[in-house]
């Protein structure tokens, strides 16, 4: 398989404050990155300001190479709005975690599903109409014909989420961020929605990044896991590599926070504290004052740098488990 998006020494900076530090991932073809954090960590806002999504007053530096199944590249960072309009919605497709808000009220489905193809893939209004059926059927929607005329309000939440996927996938995007896609949805409604995706991406070769707070999720439907923690990347990993073999004392901790079942508890563990400000970064290692380790004064004085361990683990921890 062949890279579908490449970020690398992503650093997004509002005002004074360095939001988004030297942050690096790639998604191939076929597969799905996951990017995993606590709110605040950063992975929202990075993964966006990469697809050029990010706040109006940022600064943005580093690279971000879209490469097509064709071959072709686009470096993101360098191209224009209006270029970057075009690559959007055509090369990128996006999933949002509340499709209520993320749906025009004011547009039937129909037109909803139509506008992509029309302006992106210059179609007839009959064949996006056809094309618009087509992506209903794909996504699991029942009666497609009609539920084209149908407003977001009327539709229910896990039948709104499958519309956002079908507006996503309506010009066959190369790229799929999904941002928090399920986080609002029922269990029931939110295990139809992976189904749907991965299937989808198995039969149309899409690379996915998928942004969530949960790691069962990401566990469920990952190649890969970015672990995000104040800005930065404090571990990265196949994803069966990462559960199985965890280093970073954050990751440990994110673990330890989820609930298992068999295992009664009156109160769920937590990782104390809370993330730093961004516009107070410690000088040392990010994660310091939260940390279990905490090792001596190198963790607070120095910064760790993310290191590759082999196989592709990378690290940014001067204490790993063997050594605490």
């Amino acid at each position: 398989m062949s890279t579908a998006l490449d970020v690398q020494s992503l650093s997004v900076t509002i005002g004074q404050a360095r939001i988004v530090r030297d942050v690096s991932w790639s998604v191939e073809h076929g597969q799905t990155l996951g990017i995993v954090g606590e709110s605040g960590s950063g992975k929202s806002l990075s993964v966006l300001s990469a697809a050029g999504l990010g706040p109006g007053t940022a600064r943005i530096s580093g690279s971000v190479v879209l490469t097509g199944s064709d071959g072709d590249q686009h470096d993101l960072l360098t191209m224009s709005g209006n270029a970057l309009r075009r690559i959007r919605g055509r090369r990128i497709g996006f999933i949002f975690q509340d499709p209520a808000t993320s749906l025009n009220p004011m547009l039937t489905v129909e037109r909803q599903l139509t506008e992509g193809p029309e302006v992106h893939l210059s179609m007839t209004p009959k064949q996006a109409r056809g094309r618009a059926l087509e992506l209903l059927e794909l996504v699991g929607i029942p009666d497609p014909a009609r539920r084209l005329k149908s407003y977001p309000h009327e539709l229910g939440g896990g039948m709104r989420q499958r519309v956002m996927i079908a507006v996503a996938l309506a010009c066959d995007p190369e790229v799929i961020i999904a941002d928090e896609a399920t986080t609002a949805l029922d269990v029931t409604i939110q295990a139809q929605i992976i189904e749907a995706i991965r299937d989808l991406q198995e039969r149309l070769g899409t690379a996915t990044v998928w942004i969530s707070h949960d790691l069962a999720v990401v566990g469920g439907i990952a190649d890969e896991v970015v672990v995000m923690y104040g800005g930065e990347v404090l571990e990265r990993a196949e994803t069966v590599d990462l559960f199985q073999h965890t280093k970073h004392p954050y990751t440990r901790g994110l673990f330890e926070s989820r609930p298992h079942l068999g295992r009664r508890t009156d109160q769920l563990l937590s990782i104390p504290g809370a993330p730093p400000d961004p516009r107070a970064i410690p000088p040392g290692c990010v994660f310091w004052d939260r940390c279990s380790v905490r090792g001596d004064e190198r963790c607070r004085g120095e910064h760790p740098e993310l290191v590759d361990l082999g196989d592709g683990h990378w690290v940014r921890s001067f204490y790993l488990p063997e050594d605490a």
